[in-house]
């Protein structure tokens, strides 16, 4: 092995620009793999339309790895035939169009394939069973909300994670605010396990509200956690 190393010159920049095993003017037909598979990418996107260029779902977005690697090497590398990266691209996007179709005819079907929206909040509480069973933070989830002005769950009627994974907040009326759980980030030092002063609090796990009496300590009756922060009526400003 250290007699092969030995013979690499490093910094040979003709080692590092062009080929041994291809010409200077191949640098040309570079360029003509590029513009043409540019091309049939363009087309690729025409076919998805305009939720191919969004928020991708898991299914569009391994299309997208796949036709990433047709075109890479169809571009670069000069035995991969371009007839052959635009049969990929043709089964490829026919693939697509199938099971857009299979989608809409078998809601099974999608619900496997993309996933089905997942109820994440009800009535400013946390759907633990739910949430569990996602691949997402109470950090992550928090930095959605925040995203959409909320500063505590008691102004959330319902919040859904999309198969796309975006995060769908819908709000209750500002009359209907109730005390819920403070979602900002400088609200995790108010986290207590034993209640400084009488009042309302919320679970700092799924945002159940208790009312404490001073210097109670007992665990959250919903998911069993004995951290507690007192709780937030703010109506919501957008």
């Amino acid at each position: 092995m250290l007699l092969l190393a030995a013979d690499i010159q490093p910094f040979d920049w003709k080692r590092i620009l062009f080929s041994d095993e291809a010409p200077p003017l191949f640098l040309l037909e570079v360029g003509l793999r590029c513009l043409l598979t540019y091309l049939m990418i363009l087309g690729a996107l025409r076919v998805t339309g305009r939720r191919g260029v969004r928020q991708l779902s898991i299914f569009e977005l391994s299309i997208i790895l796949g036709l990433g690697s047709a075109a890479g090497d169809a571009m670069l590398y000069h035995d991969t035939p371009l007839l052959h990266a635009a049969v990929v691209f043709g089964v490829v996007s026919a693939l697509y169009l199938l099971f857009n179709r299979l989608t809409e005819w078998f809601p099974r079907f999608s619900d496997w394939l993309e996933g089905a929206p997942v109820l994440l909040i009800e009535n400013g509480e946390i759907n633990l069973s739910n949430f569990t069973k996602q691949n997402l933070t109470q950090k992550e989830l928090f930095g959605e909300l925040r995203q959409r002005q909320v500063e505590h769950l008691g102004q959330v009627r319902r919040a859904y994670i999309e198969a796309t994974g975006d995060v769908s907040v819908y709000f209750v009326e500002d009359a209907d605010v109730r005390p819920g759980l403070p979602i900002l980030p400088e609200r995790k030092a108010d986290k207590v396990q034993r209640a400084p002063e009488a009042g309302s609090y919320a679970c700092a796990c799924c945002g159940h509200v208790q009312e404490l009496a001073r210097g109670q300590q007992r665990p959250c009756p919903v998911c069993h956690q004995p951290e507690w922060i007192p709780t937030c009526d703010a109506r919501r400003i957008a």
